[in-house]
């Protein structure tokens, strides 16, 4: 079995963590000489950096970060990105959020046309271990045309499809893909016309949903994602904000100490 070694954090990562900064704009930073790892500027953003190591940013010196974290929920209406910026000056969903949460990291992500609960946390490790979950994230959704048996079946037991292309966005590299199973599905309507549905999925790649209605040429006229896990979007307005109640937390935070503890068997096992 190896010896355990001192844990380590890509510089990167521990300079978003204890600044404002999202990861590229800390990536750009360090590049840009403004970081320093103890007396030294440290220009690489793949620098493994131990967590009793001094960092300044700017000559000033940064704080560890706490082990206090924030979770909130936001409904994003469509036409937002999940991004900082925009090249072609589009709307963002930090154009829209109250500017003390400019340096919370959305957890997972709903594409331009989407809409629905959004979680963001000022945690990176809150929101690697949610995104890297198998939480249920359950929608609600409109396609063009009938749900056919063939579609029923493909939800119920997954497919592989070598050709994802259609509901992929137009610059997307990825063309084969595998579909889990859903966890659970609902046809609330289905007519020649369009149909209604409440799916429930614990993956959550990339455009997944569009994907896997489009290899059955049906479009997704909408898409809104109604809960993550155990957080519920319940009524909150489009556009608004709330914060994650105290029975969220105390689940979220046994959550936390579950993946903990999972990682580090997980590790345990890699290393024998």
């Amino acid at each position: 079995m190896k010896k355990t070694t001192e844990e380590t954090t890509r510089l990167n990562k521990a300079i978003s963590e204890r600044t404002k900064l999202s990861r590229r704009e800390a990536d750009k930073a360090i590049q840009e000489g403004k970081v320093k790892v103890g007396r030294a500027v440290e220009t690489n953003p793949a620098r493994q950096v131990a967590a009793d190591e001094k960092l300044f940013f700017n000559n000033r010196p940064l704080k560890e970060p706490t082990s206090e974290f924030t979770v909130i929920e936001y409904c994003k209406p469509k036409g937002e990105l999940v991004t900082k910026k925009d090249p072609k000056g589009r709307k963002t969903i930090y154009d829209s959020l109250p500017k003390k949460y400019n340096h919370f990291i959305p957890i997972g992500r709903l594409d331009f046309a989407s809409e629905g609960l959004l979680l963001l946390t000022d945690s990176a490790k809150v929101a690697e271990a949610l995104m890297n979950s198998n939480l249920e994230r359950v929608y609600n959704i409109k396609i063009d045309g009938p749900i056919t048996e063939e579609i029923t079946e493909a939800m119920a037991n997954g497919m592989t499809i070598d050709d994802a292309s259609k509901g992929a966005h137009e610059y997307s590299k990825i063309t084969s893909m595998q579909f889990a199973p859903f966890n659970d599905f609902k046809v609330l309507k289905n007519s020649p016309k369009y149909s209604r549905l409440k799916v429930s999925i614990s993956e959550g790649k990339n455009r997944e949903l569009r994907r896997f209605f489009g290899f059955f040429d049906r479009k997704v006229l909408d898409l809104k994602r109604v809960a993550y896990g155990w957080m519920e979007l319940n009524a909150l307005p489009e556009g608004k904000v709330r914060f994650l109640e105290k029975n969220e937390y105390n689940i979220l935070h046994k959550f936390l100490k579950q993946s903990k503890k999972e990682k580090g068997k997980k590790d345990a096992e890699t290393d024998i």
